[in-house]
């Protein structure tokens, strides 16, 4: 069993309903409540049509405040964070010296020289504290800090309920109000490709909001989701999961871990011009010199890609899907993957080979294959 060194507050109303908790970012988390197909697929057809709940606070969430502050970020991060005025949000990428990505953020501002930087399982907390030493700056980890997800169409019906001014909150937007009679940071942000908030508030309240979103929103369609479902939703809308698409799991033969963002596609999170943060000089340098790159396979039928399962060309093993997906409501079946950058053009013929033995015919594609213009997620009203 894991050592589980952080805890959500919303734990036991996950066991309630059958979630056996699983180490993610070393907090215990419902990756289940039942493992069975069905209800993966009821899950993800529930954020795609009505909406779901998920809690997500196993992703760390790190308090940088102080006059030195947006140094700090600026140096650790992708993103040019002057641009970032207060109100508003980035998605940003983490590299080390190297030039190799480490870890991805959200980058909140939440007023002149108070910000939140909210990161997966890479080194982000460690980046931030290493450049903070000596700076008029404070580094706080705060897990009081809970982060409950709401994401999918009647995501906003539901909050215009209680919140003014919600159709109005911009993609990447953040609003401080309450819900409930309790304080949150409600923020336009999520992992699903879908329309969503994220949810911040205290650890006190986060089982008050739970069950009152719950209890209200049930004659909409809300349901609790368990977290397996963001593979399903994060694959046919191309978001990417460290370190699941990453080296750290599929390592190259002789080389130490450890891609780029030109090979992982996320090259669009460094401000344009921009130098000076971690690992620029090697980023800049690796540009034209891809592995592999990952890109999206579609394959015939109705069979999912396993996870890990070979990616052929002319019989041969060229790469590897990461994750795959069959949607009945979209029609496609789908898949990320780490090929060849020879592969990696539309039409591309190629195969799928599950751990079975059964081979798929497959095509390489564009990704994501879901709101292929972000219409949905950017919408207003």
């Amino acid at each position: 069993m894991a050592i589980l060194w952080r805890t959500s507050a919303l734990a036991q109303r996950h066991a309630e309903i059958g979630g056996e908790l699983e180490d993610w970012n070393g907090m215990g988390t419902a990756w289940f409540y039942d493992d069975s197909p069905e209800r993966a697929k009821a899950d993800y057809e529930a954020i795609r049509t009505k909406a779901g709940l998920m809690d997500v606070s196993g992703l760390k969430k790190v308090h940088v405040v102080g006059e030195d502050a947006a140094y700090v970020i600026d140096r650790v991060t992708t993103r040019n964070v002057e641009k970032i005025m207060p109100g508003r949000s980035t998605y940003a990428s983490i590299l080390n010296a190297e030039g190799k990505f480490v870890d991805d953020c959200i980058i909140y501002r939440l007023s002149v020289n108070t910000w939140l930087v909210v990161h997966g399982t890479g080194t982000g907390m460690e980046q931030l504290t290493s450049v903070a030493a000596g700076k008029n700056c404070s580094i706080i980890f705060d897990d009081d800090m809970h982060d409950m997800s709401l994401q999918g169409p009647v995501a906003v019906d539901f909050l215009a309920k209680h919140i003014p001014g919600i159709r109005d909150l911009a993609y990447f937007g953040i609003m401080q109000t309450k819900l409930y009679g309790c304080p949150v940071m409600i923020s336009r942000t999520g992992y699903t490709g879908e329309r969503g908030y994220e949810i911040f508030c205290q650890a006190k309240h986060a089982v008050h909001l739970w069950d009152s979103i719950l209890a209200e929103g049930k004659d909409m369609g809300i349901v609790p989701v368990q977290f397996s479902t963001l593979d399903l939703l994060r694959t046919e809308s191309y978001l990417l999961f460290y370190p699941g698409d990453n080296s750290e799991t599929y390592p190259f033969d002789g080389e130490t871990c450890g891609d780029t963002l030109w090979e992982l596609g996320l090259e669009f999170t460094v401000s344009p011009g921009k130098t000076g943060f971690i690992g620029a000089e090697n980023h800049y340098a690796s540009q034209g010199k891809e592995r592999f790159k990952i890109y999206g396979v579609k394959l015939d039928g109705t069979t999912p890609a396993g996870e890990g399962a070979d990616l052929l060309q002319n019989g041969e093993k060229v790469g590897v899907v990461t994750f795959g997906m069959y949607s009945e409501i979209n029609g496609h079946n789908v898949g990320i993957a780490r090929m060849p950058v020879a592969c990696a053009s539309p039409g591309t013929k190629l195969t799928v080979r599950n751990g079975d033995g059964t081979e798929i015919a497959a095509t390489a594609e564009e990704m994501p294959f879901y709101d292929q213009d972000k219409s949905i997620r950017t919408a207003k009203g």
